[in-house]
């Protein structure tokens, strides 16, 4: 485990979530007093925000190891995070990340695996791995052939003849600087004026996809207050390729499909049926920048489930 702790203060989760455009009240530093049985007594840190925070810590680790030298001989295109949220990380409270040593297998492609977790109060947050492999881990053979051009389409619209949501965001360099310094990763390492240099994080094109589920689920006029939803799961692969070119003012179609929800899908080692989505963050000529499968369950399911117990 790490001696270095991670402390968010309230400052770093309003940094982090207006940088993003995510309204959720979990976050708010006033509006977590309106959701019902809210049980985190205040607000909490972004599930995106501790993902950037891994992605940092595992660009550090991947240096000092000299891993990246293998990610790039070796074409490992593909930067796959599989998350899973255990309890809420607040703020004022110390945050410990572990990044276990790297695992390189070869059968059946060449991959490398760090198993990480955090704890925080003394109690797990979040469990769950970082891969670095050729072709993506999640959503791999979903194909996004048939669409349309999607410049055309309306912006929070369904798009013709799909299930599909489309949210449209522009990349801003001023808000992935704040995302990241809100997240404990040293913004200098991806951008520097006087240089000219511009490098955007795999992580925080990916947090666009959170504000995309909020406005489809307010078009739906979702009680956020009444039916609070958190975060079980992330799964997310992003295109390297992809991300080294991206630029200030890009466009960002996300792409964002609810699954039907079924008895098989479920929490871990419990009857609450997980709500999934599909997100895809596309750019120009529809390239997949990301894709992700995002997993929510309702509060009052999991506050449920744990009177029972």
């Amino acid at each position: 485990m790490s001696n270095e702790p991670f402390t968010f203060d309230q400052i770093h989760i309003e940094v982090a979530r207006n940088a993003s455009d995510d309204f959720n009240l979990f976050h708010d530093k006033h509006k977590w007093l309106q959701i019902t049985h809210n049980p985190f007594k205040g607000p909490i840190v972004l599930g995106y925000q501790l993902n950037t925070l891994i992605e940092y810590q595992m660009r550090l680790y991947r240096e000092a190891h000299h891993e990246n030298q293998v990610i790039a001989e070796n074409k490992l295109r593909f930067s796959n995070y599989q998350i899973t949220f255990v309890n809420a990380v607040r703020p004022r409270i110390p945050v410990y990340l572990d990044i276990k040593k790297t695992l390189i297998n070869t059968i059946p492609n060449l991959t490398l695996t760090n198993r990480i977790s955090m704890k925080s109060d003394g109690k797990t947050v979040l469990l769950g791995f970082k891969k670095e492999t050729q072709v993506p881990l999640f959503l791999a053979d979903n194909k996004l052939d048939n669409l349309p051009d999607l410049n055309d389409i309306p912006d929070r619209t369904t798009i013709p003849d799909t299930d599909y949501f489309l949210k449209r965001k522009y990349l801003n360099n001023g808000s992935v600087k704040n995302f990241l310094s809100g997240s404990f990763a040293e913004q200098s390492d991806y951008f520097d004026e006087l240089t000219h240099v511009a490098h955007y994080p795999e992580i925080f094109p990916c947090s666009l996809s959170s504000g995309a589920l909020l406005e489809k689920a307010q078009l739906e006029t979702h009680d956020f207050k009444l039916n609070p939803m958190v975060y079980t799961s992330h799964e997310i692969s992003v295109d390297r390729h992809y991300v080294s070119q991206l630029k200030n003012n890009d466009t960002l179609n996300i792409l964002v499909k609810q699954l039907p929800e079924s008895r098989d899908n479920t929490l871990n080692q419990t009857n609450i049926q997980l709500r999934s989505y599909n997100c895809y963050g596309l750019l120009e000529n529809n390239e997949v920048l990301f894709r992700i499968t995002m997993n929510l369950v309702p509060l009052k399911e999991i506050l449920k489930n744990l009177g029972q117990k």
